[in-house]
């Protein structure tokens, strides 16, 4: 196995000897460096020959899965993994190359973060790597980083944490702060790959042994995106069941235990698949599933499953991120909705419901790929109606749809509990209803 600890291990650990490097002509750092740093051209130069690298970063083209990509990797052992002026000219050129070559940009980093030997000047490149990257984000190519050990200051914050997929080496070190400027009480364990993984800010953790094979479904699955508009799943479930006949019944069925869920909808209908994690904001949602997979003709399709639960605040930003991601990467989008509605305790609003919940409706209102949605369980008020396609739901028929759960509009018009089955009726929630109201397209047959 390749060592992952240098900037060629990690490439080599990815994709093999299918490596072609950039060929960067700098010549020796002259008169210490912008600031005139004493020392910092010696220090420069035993870098090099410790390591063996002309600078911090090590960029090219590589195959991974099938798929050519160009690489930036960080050697730590050369200063650090620093960022300085000529490691961001590296980098751009890096993004230049793959804008030119319409190629997906693989980051792989291990760095302390920007050099301070060349002051102010080392800090603009953050300002460089970002607009980089926001231009290869505008061209519709995939990024996907793999955080290495360590991962911190302004290398995680540009081309780390700014990618579009973020995978983490297990015990990786990852935060913003290095590990020598961080509170002296502060505990280690919040700054490591799992923690950013339970917190939303990486999507998987994955040892080293598996690093190849997950890159490549990867960068298969964005960058092969699925033809037209997604087919509505056909239902799961008893095949002789007719669609629920009245409001009381398609609540009851809704609500079943044994009714299929998200899981087995995306087992039946997609592939291969890979799934982003968080909401990039400090919040996981384990009732909100989002990621890509392969329909039968091998394209892909991105999708975001309600699971049954009361969506939360991160589970709609989550979803929110993978709409646009997928809009952006010109691949069309499937939603399954199943909540009961959004989550409406005192920690979800103070988590931003409201905002999460619009911010989900404008990503769907804007997307510029097709977006079908199907309804597979409980469609409970707002929270699941922001992951409906205007124009474009349909329902299974042991679902329903309605303006607010039965209990409470029962409650709100002041009724006794024991009427929430006559308010269901009433409500016209069941999928016949829902199609003779216009709110869907159809009913989904088995």
């Amino acid at each position: 196995m390749s060592d992952p600890t240098t900037a060629r291990g990690a490439i080599a650990l990815v994709a093999g000897d299918d490596f072609t490097e950039f060929v960067f002509t700098e010549g020796l750092l002259a008169d210490d460096g912008p600031l005139g740093w004493p020392g910092y051209s010696a220090a420069h130069a035993r870098a090099a020959v410790r390591t063996g690298e002309t600078e911090s970063v090590v960029c090219g083209t590589g195959v991974i899965g099938g798929v050519r990509v160009v690489l930036v990797s960080f050697e730590f052992g050369f200063l650090g993994g620093s960022l300085g002026e000529r490691t961001g000219a590296r980098a751009a050129a890096a993004h230049a190359h793959a804008r030119a070559e319409r190629l997906p940009v693989v980051v792989l980093p291990a760095t302390g973060g920007s050099r301070m030997h060349e002051g102010m000047r080392a800090l603009l490149q953050l300002q460089l790597l970002a607009g980089e990257s926001a231009l290869t984000r505008a061209a519709g190519l995939p990024q996907i980083a793999v955080l290495r050990d360590p991962t911190t200051g302004g290398g995680w914050a540009t081309l780390g944490a700014g990618s579009d997929v973020v995978l983490a080496l297990p015990g990786a070190q990852v935060g913003f702060a290095g590990s020598r400027v961080r509170p002296p009480d502060a505990d280690p364990a919040a700054y490591t790959a799992e923690a950013q993984l339970a917190h939303g800010h990486v999507d998987a953790v994955v040892a080293p042994g598996g690093l190849r094979d997950v890159l490549g479904r990867w960068l298969a699955l964005l960058t092969r995106p699925a033809a037209g508009r997604p087919a509505a799943p056909r239902a799961l479930g008893d095949p002789d069941a007719p669609p629920s006949a009245s409001g009381r019944e398609a609540v009851a069925r809704a609500r079943h235990p044994a009714r299929p869920r998200a899981a087995a909808y995306l087992d039946a209908h997609l592939s291969g698949r890979a799934e982003i994690s968080g909401d990039r904001a400090g919040g996981v949602d384990p009732g909100m599933r989002c990621g890509f997979g392969r329909v039968p003709d091998g394209g892909t399709v991105a999708y975001a499953a309600q699971c049954g639960t009361a969506t939360r605040p991160a589970g709609f930003r989550t979803a929110a991120r993978l709409v646009r991601l997928a809009d952006r990467l010109g691949i069309p989008v499937l939603t399954l909705i199943d909540t009961p509605g959004a989550a409406n305790d005192p920690a979800a609003e103070l988590a931003g419901a409201g905002p999460a919940i619009a911010d989900l409706f404008a990503a769907v209102a804007t997307a510029r790929v097709p977006v079908t949605s199907l309804l597979i369980g409980e469609g409970g008020s707002g929270g699941a109606l922001a992951l409906a396609a205007p124009g474009h739901l349909w329902a299974t028929p042991d679902s329903y749809f309605s303006v607010i759960a039965p209990e409470a509009a029962a409650s709100i018009l002041k009724r006794p509990p024991e009427e929430s089955a006559a308010t269901a009726d009433q409500l016209r929630l069941c999928p016949r209803d829902l199609l003779d109201l216009g709110v869907i397209r159809g009913i989904v047959e088995h």
